[in-house]
C-alpha cells in the first residue's frame, strides 16, 4: 500500500478549515456591504446638500439596510431626518459658529504715482516705456 492515505488530511482538519474559509468569506461579505452603505450614503449625503460628509459618523450604520439592488432603503428618509436634528451638518443654515459674512470683491487697483516710492515710480515708468 501507498503512504498517501497517511499524508492526507484528516475530516476534522478539512472540517476546521472549512469553517475558517466560511469566517472569512462573510466578513468580507460584511465588509463589503458597509463599504456599499457607506458610498451609498456619502451618495444620498451630498444630494442632500451635506457640507461635510465627516458627519455622517454620526449616523448608527447598524440600522441601516441595503435592498436587492444594493442601495440604501430610506435613505432620503435618514438624510431628511438628520436635516432635523443636526441642521449644522447642511449648507442651508450656513456656519454655526461665526456670523460674519466674506467681505465683498473689489476689483483690483492700479497704485497711483503719487502713491509710489520712487524706486517703484523709476521701475513702473520704465516697464511702460520699454519698446515691445
Amino acid at each position: 500500500m501507498s503512504d498517501d492515505t497517511e499524508d492526507a488530511p484528516s475530516i476534522e482538519t478539512l472540517q476546521a478549515q472549512l469553517a475558517e474559509l466560511q469566517d472569512r468569506i462573510a466578513a468580507a461579505d460584511a465588509e463589503a456591504r458597509a463599504r456599499v452603505v457607506r458610498a451609498e450614503l456619502k451618495a444620498a449625503a451630498a444630494r442632500a446638500g451635506m457640507v461635510d460628509l465627516d458627519g455622517l459618523k454620526l449616523v448608527d450604520l447598524s440600522a441601516v439596510a441595503l435592498d436587492d439592488k444594493g442601495e440604501v432603503v430610506e435613505a432620503e428618509a435618514l438624510m431628511t431626518r438628520l436635516k432635523r436634528d443636526k441642521p449644522w451638518l447642511f449648507g442651508l443654515h450656513g456656519s454655526s459658529s461665526s456670523r460674519a459674512s466674506a467681505p465683498p470683491a473689489q476689483p483690483p487697483r492700479m497704485k497711483l504715482a503719487r502713491e509710489m516710492t520712487d524706486d517703484e515710480y523709476r521701475a513702473a515708468r520704465a516697464a511702460l516705456l520699454r519698446p515691445r
